[in-house]
């Protein structure tokens, strides 16, 4: 094991704190990361972790290894970055982290397409419930929604989105459709959970003015998508991306109230480290995403 692999190891492992965890993430068996731990102990004379049944914590000189493991490898990805930016085909792993079904419906074809046109390029894609905070080693891209993050990244603006209130014909016809935002208090709204907060505050901004409306609901998920085919079986109105509802608007599935009031941003940004700026093959990806969404917008927006 060389001692880049070894580094890579062990911020999996720290990351991770247990050891099965570590073994799905490497895709090992718990028996060969045990042997690597040990091996690697043995080579430095040290122990670097505490073992329990199920966990793991750093000793001190783990704490050590860890620091300057992530500044080595750091080192190493930028100059690699700095070598392969010079050659014009995009090679190597590249690491994209996305919501579950926005990752699912739009990342995951656009990266099948430009791993198709970049055949050197490896693709991991990583689709979690809630979004991954850089700097994270194991992430090298991250699709976000809403406002752009702090300055400590580069966040790229890939397409403009909004968030629209909508439900099916079949719920208007049976309740009637609310002609201003406090009148969604008198109806059923479906409520999505995100990051471990519920969303049952809609906001709207109209004429330099914010109104807030604090929606009743008989339905909660954390999951944008059974919201969505909750609000297409007629049970509710829901708060959704643009980007989610276009094509039922389009097929007259789902129909938007409120279109003359804006709504929290929405925008949809690609997010990385300011280390990987140079590296072909994120440029490349950015590029070719930003491209993708272009391409689609007037379609995704043609229900307007």
């Amino acid at each position: 094991m060389d001692a880049n692999s070894e580094f890579e190891f062990f911020i999996s492992l720290a990351k991770n704190g247990a050891l099965s965890a570590t073994a799905r993430e490497l895709n090992l068996t718990p028996s060969a990361v045990t042997k690597r731990l040990n091996n690697l102990e043995s080579r430095l004379g040290v122990r670097l972790v505490n073992r329990t049944t199920r966990r793991i914590s750093l000793t001190n000189e783990g704490e050590i290894y860890l620091e300057h493991a992530k500044d080595i490898k750091t080192q190493i990805e930028e100059m690699e970055a700095a070598v392969t930016n010079r050659r014009s085909t995009p090679r190597g792993l590249l690491r994209v982290n996305a919501p579950l079904g926005f990752g699912r419906n739009y990342i995951a074809p656009i990266l099948s397409e430009f791993l198709t046109e970049n055949p050197e390029v490896e693709i991991q894609l990583m689709l979690t419930d809630r979004p991954i905070t850089l700097p994270d080693e194991s992430v090298d891209v991250c699709i976000r929604f809403g406002q752009a993050p702090d300055s400590r990244v580069i966040a790229r603006k890939i397409a403009p989105n909004r968030r629209l209130v909508c439900a099916s014909p079949t719920y208007f016809k049976r309740f009637g459709k609310p002609e201003t935002p406090a009148e969604l208090m008198s109806h059923n709204c479906i409520i999505i959970k995100q990051n471990q907060q519920v969303a049952s505050a809609w906001r709207f901004y109209k004429d330099n003015q914010e109104e807030v409306v604090k929606v009743k609901a008989n339905m909660l998920t954390n999951d944008g998508e059974i919201a969505l085919r909750w609000a297409l079986d007629g049970h509710g109105i829901v708060m959704r991306a643009e980007w989610d509802l276009a094509k039922y608007m389009r097929q007259g599935k789902l129909e938007a109230i409120f279109t003359d009031y804006e709504t929290p941003e929405a925008d949809i940004y690609a997010v990385y480290m300011e280390r990987l700026n140079q590296s072909a093959k994120v440029t490349r990806f950015l590029d070719y995403l930003q491209d993708s969404f272009l391409n689609n917008e007037n379609k995704e927006r043609s229900f307007w």
